[in-house]
């Protein structure tokens, strides 16, 4: 008995050497399986954004061409109109009374003279006094036309088809000539309106290619830089600009929310996506894949995070190969199976 309890331990010393090792496919399915991205120099353009919102390339503001009091506005804001329409009414009853006496003044000027010709006929009258009178024929004639035509611009009309903006005058109000009464803002090109900080001025030209992205919709329009204001505003200390959109609908709706964003010539940047960013304490990271498939990680610096991925400042090189997926499996020298797309 005491010779089998002896014999036990060498049975299981012979099981285990005759024990056979895992196959060579087992140790490489046992490896982490990883996804891997090769990164590009020039992944991506550096862009910066800017919100504004949609503006008319043209806007007026209208305003009759004489004084009086306004005795009807026929428009509300947000109302389209188009060329030649009435928007709003004077008291006309001045306007008439004037072009009524300046036809009396016209038709005896006219009376005066044809006197004075009929005298001249006769040598009764010099030749001066005869183009005196006829010179003051011709200014009541030129005064009488001034004067219908006053009385037609009690009437205001629009000059161009368009959206009436703002109402800046209401009924019973007097108004001088010149006042504004409507903004207009015509058909035709749309722009986009926005405020430029002064450090990126020397990077935003007008003729900048924009692109241009609208809240509402979710359209994406191409877009370039008209102007730029000459002088910072002195409460914002911003430069306006304009960025016309090309190939927008003519009546597309005013004051939408845009986006407006510029990408910065010769100032490339490596993207990558968030699950590849693996947090080394405070710092940000990447796993490195070298040809013998091992991994490294490899501290980089982030410029920022956007909607596309992470967008690197540097630490990676154009061709390298990191882990894109998988990254908060692994540790430092291990080797990883990738897997095939």
């Amino acid at each position: 008995m005491k010779i089998a309890f002896a014999l036990l331990p060498a049975l299981f010393l012979l099981a285990a050497c005759v024990e056979k090792s895992p196959p060579a496919d087992n140790k490489v399915a046992a490896l982490k399986l990883v996804t891997v991205l090769k990164v590009s120099d020039g992944g991506t353009a550096a862009e910066h954004s800017y919100s504004g919102e949609v503006r008319a390339r043209y806007e007026s503001t209208l305003g009759f061409r004489i004084g009086g009091k306004m005795t009807e506005r026929l428009v509300d804001a947000g109302a389209r109109v188009k060329a030649g329409q009435p928007l709003a009414r004077l008291d006309p009853a001045d306007a008439r009374l004037a072009a009524a006496q300046a036809d009396a003044n016209a038709a005896l000027a006219t009376a005066d003279l044809k006197r004075t010709q009929d005298l001249r006929t006769k040598n009764f009258v010099s030749q001066a006094a005869l183009d005196a009178r006829e010179a003051a024929a011709k200014a009541a004639e030129a005064q009488a036309q001034l004067a219908k035509n006053q009385a037609a611009y009690a009437t205001l009309f629009a000059d161009a088809s368009g959206v009436i903006a703002a109402v800046l005058a209401e009924p019973g109000q007097v108004m001088s000539s010149g006042q504004g009464v409507l903004r207009l803002a015509r058909d035709g090109e749309r722009e986009v309106s926005i405020s430029l900080p002064e450090t990126d001025l020397a990077a935003i030209r007008p003729g900048t290619v924009a692109k241009v992205s609208l809240w509402a919709d979710g359209k994406n329009y191409q877009g370039r830089v008209r102007e730029i204001a000459p002088a910072a505003d002195s409460a914002t200390r911003t430069f306006a600009a304009r960025i016309t959109i090309t190939g927008a609908d003519p009546r597309l709706p005013l004051g939408m929310t845009a986006t407006v964003k510029f990408s910065r010539a010769g100032d490339q940047r490596i993207v990558v996506p968030l699950p590849a960013i693996f947090q080394q304490g405070d710092r940000p990271a990447v796993w490195v894949i070298d040809q013998e498939n091992t991994a490294t990680l490899r501290l980089v610096e982030v410029e920022r995070y956007g909607d596309d991925g992470v967008v690197l400042k540097s630490g990676l090189n154009a061709g390298e190969r990191i882990v894109a997926a998988g990254a908060f499996r692994l540790t430092a020298g291990e080797k990883v199976r990738i897997a095939e797309k």
